[in-house]
């Protein structure tokens, strides 16, 4: 009964729900980024605010339904820029040399994602005390590497993201969620054991959830449906890893 009755309550505001965007310019340490924020402009007052780091080909399409989703659901979400403004890839070898340089780089992809939290936290419509961030492949990497940092969020959420890191972690004031792909290639056996193991001698509160029979990019239908070629989207897992990620910050934020 408290199911339908919080539905009932839920599904109208859904429903009314003007989800508009507006270009985001901002600079971190001198570098020119752009992002994308998306907001309901019915819903008035600061409200919690949730930084969307794209997969390697940069901010795009993808990343920023993402962020219009989240704007549904009554979050103001910002599209980060990683890379800099103009600069997204054109193909995926262009991805795979832009996202190496912030692989091989940790501290400077940590300050990328901060400066885009630090925008988002002085947009208006923002609870200041009230952060997230998701990612998805490479951004997975870049909410995780964030939490690490040490950054003012309550919950980092990384879907099909990697999990290594090569700075030590010494401590986390966020709550992390793990949404992987249980046939991923691009992550392996020993990358989960070694991250179980940081998250657990930090004392960090964290989940991990695997999706059977899903490989990597498995919530993006742009990654086709080729099991075989390791990125392929499963529409199951999509829809299940977006509902755990709304309990998630249903709890951090609310509760």
């Amino acid at each position: 009964m408290k199911f339908i009755l919080l539905l009932l309550f839920i599904l109208p505001i859904m429903a009314n729900a003007v989800v508009r965007t507006e270009l985001l310019p901002y600079k971190k340490n001198g570098q020119q980024m752009e992002g994308v924020v998306a907001f309901d402009d019915k819903i008035t007052g600061p409200r919690p605010g949730i930084v969307v780091f794209p997969d390697w080909t940069g901010r795009g399409t993808y990343s920023e339904r993402r962020a219009k989703e989240l704007a549904a659901l009554g979050y103001v979400a910002l599209a980060a820029d990683v890379y800099g403004r103009g600069q997204r890839a054109k193909d995926q070898d262009e991805a795979a040399r832009l996202a190496k340089r912030y692989k091989s780089d940790r501290r400077l992809m940590r300050e990328r994602a901060l400066g885009a939290l630090e925008a988002l936290a002085r947009d208006r419509r923002v609870d200041p005390k009230k952060l997230g961030v998701i990612g998805y492949c490479f951004g997975g990497t870049v909410a995780l590497e964030l939490a690490r940092e040490g950054a003012p969020i309550r919950g980092a959420v990384s879907f099909h993201g990697g999990l290594d890191t090569p700075l030590e972690t010494t401590g986390m004031y966020s709550k992390i969620l793990v949404l992987h792909g249980a046939s991923d290639p691009y992550v392996s056996a020993s990358d989960i054991k070694e991250f179980e193991k940081e998250m657990t001698d930090i004392k960090a509160d964290w989940q991990m959830i695997s999706y059977g029979n899903a490989v990597h990019s498995f919530t993006n239908p742009d990654a086709g449906n080729d099991v075989k070629s390791g990125a392929a989207y499963n529409r199951v897992a999509d829809e299940r890893s977006w509902r755990a990620m709304k309990d998630f910050f249903e709890e951090v934020f609310h509760k």
